[in-house]
């Protein structure tokens, strides 16, 4: 396998936020300081310079039909923009919190199950808010006993999960119910589904792993680790599950009852893994740790390890483009690296 750079291109802060259009004709690059660069994937040619947030930009989101970008910063804001034009569409003011957490609600993929409405879940202090396209808020939810700490849709789009400081709560979508809370008694830094929806799964300060399995109203918990847990990524079947939380990746096989009691496999870095992201459609999974070091794995090979890249600062956030061709790579001095991936 060659992983080769295609373009780097240089921000004027630290990387907070990559986000590949749905096509991957586009990458997004959003900037602490607040502005929001937009990137073509085919030569790493600057498309557009949105003045994104004053403040500082959070997060980026791309509408699954890539015709509206949302961002979220410091500013307790939500701002729609048209990617094609370059051009800002709507503001929504969600009070004086920052907007950390932005997603839209997936788009179904069963044949037999229409689309749900286009919908953005924007997290901001205590406070989750469901904004249409056009940036009206179509409902805020209770708030919150704490600061929202990380979000995550459902696979189907029927509900949203929220963290905060002593649980999870799972918000409907449609009829705006709570349809079920979990306790726990920590810091929660990372949520995730795996793809069919059966797992949702916490990174945690205390730090561990904590997976619940809605459908059985069963949970499991993993402990052990070297520092809190803020990296999770499930592989396209969602069997594997890789997360950081110290200097190895560990990867655990959450096929049948699920990953506790056994042993993961560990994938070695030789300072604190930063970021873990699995392909799209394919099996090839990214770590990055705290040295600048970049690696790429097949994980069920016996000699796992496919390439490594060095860096000149740590990543800050990796995104495989949609036909996982690419990997874009932000770093913590600004530089946003897009590296081709063959073989």
């Amino acid at each position: 396998m060659q992983l080769t750079k295609h373009w780097a291109a240089a921000l004027d802060d630290y990387v907070i936020d990559l986000g590949w259009s749905p096509d991957g004709s586009v990458l997004a690059a959003a900037s602490s300081a607040g502005s929001v660069s937009l990137f073509a994937s085919l030569d790493g040619a600057l498309r557009h310079s949105l003045g994104g947030h004053d403040d500082g930009t959070n997060a980026v989101a791309w509408h699954p039909d890539g015709h509206v970008l949302a961002t979220g910063g410091q500013d307790g804001s939500v701002k729609l923009w048209d990617p094609q034009a370059g051009q800002h569409t709507a503001t929504a003011t969600l009070g004086s919190a920052w907007v950390e957490h932005l997603a839209w609600r997936p788009l179904s993929r069963r044949n037999d199950t229409p689309s749900p409405s286009p919908l953005l879940a924007a997290a901001a202090g205590r406070t989750l808010s469901l904004l249409g396209p056009d940036g009206a808020v179509r409902h805020t939810f209770a708030p919150a006993p704490k600061t929202l700490t990380a979000m995550a849709w459902e696979p189907s789009g029927g509900a949203v999960a929220v963290a905060y400081f002593g649980g999870v709560a799972l918000w409907d979508a449609d009829d705006h119910v709570a349809q079920r809370t979990y306790s726990y008694a920590n810091g929660i830094h990372a949520l995730v589904w795996s793809p069919d929806g059966r797992w949702l799964v916490s990174g945690n300060q205390d730090p561990s792993v904590h997976l619940w399995l809605p459908e059985q109203d069963e949970e499991f918990h993993m402990s052990g680790y070297e520092s809190k847990v803020k990296e999770l990524s499930f592989d396209r079947t969602g069997r594997w599950l890789a997360t950081g939380g110290g200097r190895d990746a560990c990867i655990w096989d959450c096929e049948g009852r699920g990953p506790e009691g056994r042993e993961p496999v560990m994938l070695a870095h030789e300072s604190k893994v930063c970021a873990v992201a699995y392909q799209n459609a394919h099996g090839l999974l990214a770590t990055a740790s705290e040295d600048g070091t970049l690696m790429i794995w097949s994980p069920e090979r016996p000699r796992p390890l496919r390439a490594t890249v060095r860096m000149p600062s740590p990543a800050t956030k990796i995104a495989w483009s949609p036909d996982d061709t690419y990997l874009a790579v932000g770093s913590a001095k600004g530089a946003v690296y897009v590296l081709r991936c063959e073989g």
